[in-house]
């Protein structure tokens, strides 16, 4: 056997295994925890900015300098040094490059799977997944996220399903698991007239005594006490971006930030403490789109739901709040040039996504129009010539036929962005790269300054003194 393949094999079945140690790193980190740990948390809240690569937060960071004249949240604990911080590998079992199942799973579940899986082995063995343990501890338990909450990495933390695609199945598993919070998308998988087995999943879960809401105000009444289920979109909510250029969608969809305040409100009475977990989910979705507009937007998002969790951190002094991503995607970047600096400052005046854009444009408009709704979005003039190429995807579509019929032409978008706003992508997929991981608050410091994805499981366990099992 050729020794690559050995060393491949054998990190395979390395990442397989649970808690393993750092593939070739230091291992002794683990052990060497119980001497460094200064307190236990009654509360984790774990935040992560899905699909992040290490050129989203430096966009997002430089965009808060620029526009808003101070540091995003994130950059500023490590600036006031207040944080522990690490870079973490985030592979799979059956691959360096993991997707949002195996990746939440490794936390969930602290047993690397197969990509797709959530908490469940190759032979059928479930793997308990964190917030079920801490919820038989005592504790409140929940997520809040911008795409649906029976997406990949909410349900990573939550259930064991041999294939993330099984959303409705899992929608029907929450209602069993009664978590105290679970609030984001995801209407599909609970509408009656949507369900292909047309059950009403709202009902269900209000026989069962949640309190269901569909809308931001509603949320907003809510009061501590019965478990919550709020749903604010069939799909993902919309995109930051769009949803601050549209009063319709700003006044009934609730920000991350504002799920973050309300969940942490709704959980934080039980003395026993909670667990939240809060995913700014769209940030992945942007980068699979090379979404510069959706990307930055959704990443200040997520930075205002990490204020919210460091605000209550510092009031409350129980609480470790985790930073993170499970991985990256695209590895977008900033591109050197002369007019580098003023291109970027464009995003300053963007009011919509590229999604909008596309989304928006009909079989036969006239590359005038599809030039104007470029503009409005870009708050940037572009060529006619431009326009047309983008325009000529559309012609594509069948008679009678709308924009789904075809594959919306995200890349050469984002390519035309790209000259504009000096903003390139190396893909539209997940990377391999290591991630950053960041940690405040009680129990900070048992996390080395390197670690596997499955190291975390472990160690949040140990960090509110709960028998790892």
């Amino acid at each position: 056997m050729k020794r690559r393949d050995f060393l491949f094999k054998g990190i395979l079945a390395a990442g397989a295994a649970p808690f393993v140690g750092h593939l070739g790193y230091n291992d002794s980190a683990s052990v060497e925890t119980d001497a460094i740990c200064k307190s236990t948390a009654r509360n984790i809240i774990f935040l992560v900015s899905d699909g992040m690569s290490s050129g989203t937060l430096a966009m997002a960071d430089h965009l808060f300098k620029r526009k808003m004249g101070r540091l995003s949240t994130w950059m500023q604990l490590y600036h006031d040094k207040k944080i522990t911080r690490a870079i973490m590998d985030t592979a799979s079992a059956n691959s360096m490059i993991t997707d949002s199942a195996a990746a939440s799973s490794a936390w969930g579940g602290g047993v690397r799977v197969v990509n797709g899986a959530l908490n469940m082995g190759a032979n059928g063995e479930e793997y308990e997944p964190i917030l079920q343990k801490f919820k038989a501890s005592g504790k409140s338990v929940g997520c809040v996220t911008t795409v649906p909450i029976t997406h990949a990495t909410p349900a990573g933390f939550c259930v064991n399903m041999p294939s993330r695609n099984q959303q409705a199945e899992i929608a029907e598993v929450y209602k069993s698991l009664k978590f105290d919070v679970m609030m984001g998308g995801g209407n599909e998988y609970f509408n009656k007239d949507i369900r292909s087995d047309g059950r009403d999943m709202y009902a269900e879960f209000s026989s069962e005594g949640f309190q269901v809401v569909r809308d931001k105000k509603s949320m907003q009444l809510l009061i501590p006490g019965a478990p919550i289920l709020g749903v604010f979109s069939d799909s993902g909510v919309p995109y930051t971006v769009d949803q601050q250029s549209d009063n319709t969608i700003s006044s009934s969809v609730p920000t991350l930030a504002e799920m973050t305040r309300k969940a942490i409100e709704c959980m934080s009475l039980n003395k026993k403490g909670f667990v939240l977990q809060v995913e700014g989910g769209k940030v992945d979705w942007a980068a699979h789109a090379n979404d510069t507009s959706a990307l930055v937007y959704d990443q200040i998002a997520f930075d205002d739901a990490v204020t919210e969790a460091i605000n209550f951190a510092e009031m409350d002094k129980k609480t470790l709040v985790i930073i993170t991503t499970d991985h990256g995607n695209g590895n977008p970047a900033l591109i050197y040039g002369s007019k580098a600096d003023t291109n970027f400052d464009r995003l300053f005046n963007v009011r919509q996504s590229n999604e909008w854009i596309l989304d928006n444009i009909k079989r036969g408009e006239s590359v005038a129009s599809v030039r104007e709704r470029i503009e409005h979005a870009w708050g940037v003039g572009v060529k006619a010539e431009e326009a047309s190429e983008i325009q000529a995807f559309y012609n594509e579509i069948k008679a009678n036929g709308d924009p789904e019929d075809i594959k919306k032409p995200f890349r050469p978008l984002a390519l035309l962005q790209e000259k504009y706003f000096s903003v390139g992508w190396a893909c539209m997929q997940h990377t391999s790269d290591f991630v950053e991981f960041a940690a405040f608050g009680p129990a900070k410091d048992l996390f080395p300054a390197f670690l596997l994805n499955t190291d975390v499981h472990h160690l949040m366990l140990k960090a509110c003194g709960v028998e790892n099992k």
